[in-house]
């Protein structure tokens, strides 16, 4: 489905991220890994047998290091994927102006950053994809997740805009909603707030109908689907990756 297609995934060292350059690997595209730590991008890299980048999505610099990054491994970029994010509890009497403007800065600034970066690749080469990688928290959050949830809600409508600015111009631009993911770095964050280590074995089936939260391979082929031509022409799409109804759900109290 991305045979010959060269894809910068950001965040794609560990976790859902990393899920995802393996699905398109398979799919025989070549992927750009990105991290902020060195040492596991890199032994990422090398086990996927692509290039990497290291770079702190943090400073706004980092968007063309990245995309110029990928161009000249590969001559081009067919696809984009936003995924990197930072993931910290805070609620309203926690999150000063610093920690907001930091969450803000990673998971919205960046991935608009990277596209402006993009965009004239994707018009030189007359076609383009964007994947953001949102979150279920868009439509409210929890309440520890006040800054995450905005910046996943601003994503959102970051998504819709662009999609609407340039699918004239065959660039599209669609968004997954993800629903609660057994990554690493949620199994940490669960540990942190005081769950024993085995905590995602025992979660209640109203989250977990199936049996088990969702894992970051399961994921993935929903990045591959709508990064490859089969998803043509829809842009401006926002799917929500979840095993229950999300709008309208009105579990059993008993």
């Amino acid at each position: 489905m991305l045979k010959n297609k060269a894809i910068l995934i950001t965040g794609s060292s560990i976790g859902i991220g990393r899920a995802i350059a393996e699905a398109c690997i398979r799919e025989g595209a070549r992927v750009m890994v990105h991290g902020l730590g060195e040492a596991e991008t890199k032994a990422t890299a090398e086990k996927l047998g692509q290039p990497f980048v290291n770079a702190d999505l943090a400073k706004p610099e980092s968007a063309d290091v990245l995309i110029d990054a990928t161009v000249k491994a590969f001559g081009k970029i067919d696809g984009l994927v936003n995924n990197a994010a930072l993931i910290t509890r805070a609620d309203l009497s926690e999150t000063n102006a610093e920690f907001f403007d930091l969450i803000m800065a990673i998971n919205v600034r960046s991935a608009l950053l990277l596209v402006r970066a993009a965009l004239p690749h994707f018009r030189k080469q007359g076609k383009g994809v964007v994947l953001n990688i949102g979150s279920l928290n868009a439509y409210c959050g929890e309440p520890r997740l006040l800054a995450y949830a905005m910046s996943k809600g601003a994503m959102m409508t970051m998504t819709r805009n662009l999609a609407d600015a340039y699918s004239r111009e065959h660039i599209r631009v669609n968004q997954l909603n993800l629903g609660w993911t057994l990554s690493e770095n949620e199994i940490k964050l669960k540990i942190q707030d005081g769950q024993p280590e085995d905590w995602y074995k025992n979660v209640s089936p109203t989250f977990a109908p199936s049996g088990s939260l969702l894992k970051p391979e399961q994921i993935a082929p929903h990045a591959v689907h709508w990064l490859s031509d089969v998803s043509e022409p829809v842009s401006g799409a926002v799917c929500e990756i979840e095993q229950y109804p999300v709008i309208g759900r009105n579990p059993s109290k008993e």
